[in-house]
């Protein structure tokens, strides 16, 4: 017999009764009925119960052992009597009657349990996590995401794609976020870069004459931690593709992703009309450029029906050019009580408040009324205009934000958001997508000029000729993918010829000279016949988080760092010693308090 195992803990069956058998894993936790012991053993497969009287030559041994101690178990398969079945085990019907038992590796106290589903603190999970990663539903995590990567490399191979790997330690780039920077031993004072991503080196492959890539790309961001993102490294499934327009990426990428969540997503309805809305269009009525289209409330420009009305604060805002007014329709909110609920919310996301229309019967029951204080100073005619642009009802509502659209957008998408959830109008159990499209090229900084909004390497729709006028005009050939109020998919079509690389850095404060230094490898290759290409990327562990229905990215990372980019188990980051230090030609300098 083998050393350690027979069979698995996922292994035995009926078909098994009377056969000695060998099983080793940890004991997830001991039972004493009375003279009677029971031990659910369980490794990576599964468990199995065993059990042991009195009678037994193992049961001395096994009324030693602990949770999580490692053991292997010699016996013989029982089958269970009918009534004490469980079916929830795929070795339900059976259990092994123990007749030896050898420590393979005890355990000491556990700084926290591993059987049961109880929460505990992020440091304590984080610090012990190899013991985090041993309780169910962490580890069926991390074996989705597995099974996840290995069906995307599939299906990008049955789709032609070729898997090539890009270098992890290279230049830095500005891709939108901070580099984690590497100190050249060889080259004193020159510094490699992790990696934001393969950007430039899959651009290279297409000049290189391949056609379409694919990587299971880690990359590296040195960001603040949010509950969707890691604040060091990620993995993305990074694509790129020759001769192709923004329509080939999306016909590409869509069977992969669709069907991924088809298959890992069961009994979810995985919608499969992605529809494509312009980033403008988005924010307009979903306040995100990563919209919940479960939420079917599209919100909507009332301006005209608030200008030079008797509702004074609106009424001055539309005063100043560039200020709006945006209605929020309420379908079934049409409560003070509910009025009052999203009120309240507003001032806990930092506003005064928001104003609100709802619609009731009259009293007499002659009809419906408009109430609420907008109601009563803006009159019947104004109000009956907004409720049939909105196509509201008796017994629905409408709340109001104002200003530049810019300043109210996201806390007006997000009040979007909790209307749909508390009136119940967003969909549950399904996955919604749609391409976000036509980004603007450019946006202004804080010192009053302009700078990339998004990636700096997708070229400008109208070629040269746009990047002209005005760069806070021009929008790129650049896409998100949404899905359920999470941003998926980033890409976009390349700026493949120099002269508008150069343009497009020129607008953005990047001369000519800066352009050669920074990008030089990919310049110089330009101008040695590049082909139109584009593509997009992916993040695993975003898409493992909604299959796996978890709302904290940690959870389907198999060693994540904490909130403050710490790696508890590892204690990284760490100090370097000096020997360190002088071989990098470094000196740390102590921060001033």
């Amino acid at each position: 017999m083998h050393a350690y195992r027979s069979h698995t803990c996922a292994d035995l069956n009926r078909s098994h009764v009377g056969q000695d058998v060998r099983l080793s894993g940890w004991v997830h936790r001991v039972r004493d009925h009375g003279g009677v012991l029971f031990v659910d053993l369980r490794d990576h497969y599964g468990i199995t119960q065993v059990i042991a009287d009195s009678d037994s030559a193992a049961f001395a041994d096994l009324d030693k052992v602990r949770a999580e101690w490692v053991i292997r178990i010699d016996g013989r398969v029982k089958g269970r009597d009918a009534s004490l079945v469980n079916p929830k085990l795929p070795t339900g019907e059976i259990e092994v009657y123990a007749t030896g038992v050898t420590v393979l590796g005890a355990a000491d106290d556990l700084p926290m349990p591993v059987f049961g589903d109880l929460e505990y603190p992020e440091e304590t999970r984080l610090t012990y996590r190899f013991l985090d990663l041993r309780r169910e539903k962490l580890h069926a995590n991390m074996m989705l995401r597995s099974n996840v990567v290995r069906s995307i490399r599939n299906r990008m191979w049955d789709q032609g794609f070729t898997e090539f790997q890009t270098p992890i330690i290279t230049a830095s780039s500005p891709e939108g976020a901070r580099d984690f920077l590497v100190p050249s031993r060889l080259h004193p004072g020159k510094f490699y870069a992790l990696p934001q991503a393969p950007q430039q080196f899959k651009q290279l492959i297409m000049v290189a004459g391949f056609d379409r890539y694919f990587q299971i790309a880690p990359c590296f961001r040195d960001e603040d931690p949010r509950a969707d993102r890691s604040p060091t490294d990620f993995y993305q499934l990074d694509i790129e593709m020759s001769f192709v327009e923004q329509e080939d990426v999306f016909a590409a990428v869509q069977p992969v992703v669709q069907g991924v969540f088809e298959e890992f997503a069961p009994g979810k309805k995985v919608y499969g009309d992605w529809t494509k809305i312009a980033y403008r269009d988005s924010l307009k009525w979903y306040g995100s450029d990563k919209p919940d289209l479960r939420n079917p409330i599209k919100m909507q420009d009332v301006s005209e029906h608030f200008a030079g009305s008797g509702f004074a604060i609106f009424a001055k805002l539309l005063e100043v050019e560039g200020n709006e007014i945006r209605a929020i329709p309420a379908p079934k909110g049409g409560s003070r009580k509910f009025a009052d609920r999203m009120n309240a919310y507003a001032q806990k996301e930092g506003l005064p408040g928001m104003g609100y229309i709802f619609w009731r019967e009259v009293e007499d029951g002659s009809g419906m009324e408009a109430a609420g204080p907008v109601a009563k100073n803006i009159g019947p005619e104004r109000t009956e205009a907004i409720r049939l642009q909105l196509g509201l009802g008796l017994g629905d509502a409408a709340f109001f934000l104002g200003g530049r659209p810019e300043t109210f957008e996201a806390i007006a998408g997000r009040a979007r958001n909790e209307i749909g959830r508390e009136l119940g109008l967003t969909e549950e159990n399904c996955f919604k997508f749609a391409w976000i499209v036509d980004f603007p090229m450019y946006e202004k900084t804080d010192e009053g000029g302009v700078d990339f909004s998004h990636n700096p390497f997708s070229m400008p729709q109208g070629g040269l000729e746009a990047l002209s006028g005005d760069p806070l005009k021009v929008h790129a050939y650049q896409y998100d993918l949404a899905c359920n109020g999470y941003e998926l998919i980033s890409g976009g079509i390349r700026n493949h010829k120099p002269e508008i690389m150069y343009k497009a850095f020129e607008l953005a404060g990047y001369p000519n000279a800066e352009v050669d230094k920074r990008f030089g490898g990919m310049v110089k290759a330009f101008k040695y016949g590049a082909p139109p290409h584009g593509g997009c990327a992916a993040g695993i562990d975003r898409i493992v988080m909604l299959l796996a229905d978890e709302p904290n990215i940690r959870e389907v990372i198999m060693f994540p760092m904490n909130q403050r980019a710490e790696d508890m188990l590892m204690n990284a980051p760490s100090e370097a010693t000096s020997k360190q230090l002088r071989e990098l030609s470094l000196r740390v300098v102590a921060k001033d308090a």
